[in-house]
């Protein structure tokens, strides 16, 4: 098996061929300086998108009359949908931090977005789910996201095969972050 190898210069971007075998790949071989300064650059966009995202959903909150709630609120209410669920679960589905879910789940409440029961199962948990108000909120998320989708092509100039790329490079580095703290690597 043999690998032929093109870089410009030893600080850029090459290509690197396997081609000798059914199946064979091309791989992209970087420096270690390109390989820094991208992943730096990676971690700028990701925090970036982060925040834009709040100040999407905060406009289209207010739009609608919901200044009440905060993004993080919302986006909880969006991703507990229909289903019941727990402050721990809800943790555990790795969205939030505990104190802020926990505070946040309590206002949610008091502003009559979400109510709670105790579970079925063990008395000692508490499980939430959506009232009217907070499946109206969702819904409405719900149809800004799906108005997004619709318009990301033409808009933004991203195909559905470049989002999925990402999401599949991005569910990679959550994974490679989440090693990170469980294997103290």
């Amino acid at each position: 098996m043999s690998a032929v190898t093109k870089t410009k210069d030893a600080n850029m971007i090459g290509t690197q061929y396997y081609g000798d075998y059914i199946g064979g790949e091309t791989k992209t071989v970087t420096s270690k300086e390109s390989q820094i300064t991208i992943y730096k650059n990676a971690l700028s966009i990701v925090e970036r998108l982060h925040r834009q995202l709040l100040d999407v959903v905060k406009d289209d909150l207010d739009r609608s009359g919901h200044e009440d709630l905060t993004p993080v609120q919302a986006l909880l209410l969006f991703n507990i949908g229909e289903d019941e669920w727990s402050a721990g679960e809800l943790r555990t589905k790795g969205c939030y931090l505990g104190s802020n879910v926990s505070y946040n789940l309590k206002k949610l409440h008091d502003l009559k977005y979400v109510e709670s029961k105790k579970s079925n199962f063990d008395k000692r948990q508490i499980k939430l789910r959506l009232t009217a108000n907070g499946l109206s909120v969702r819904s409405k998320l719900d149809a800004m996201f799906i108005r997004h989708a619709n318009t990301i092509g033409a808009v933004g100039g991203v195909d559905t095969a470049q989002l999925e790329t990402a999401s599949k490079m991005l569910s990679r580095l959550e994974r490679f972050w989440h090693d990170q703290i469980k294997f103290r690597m």
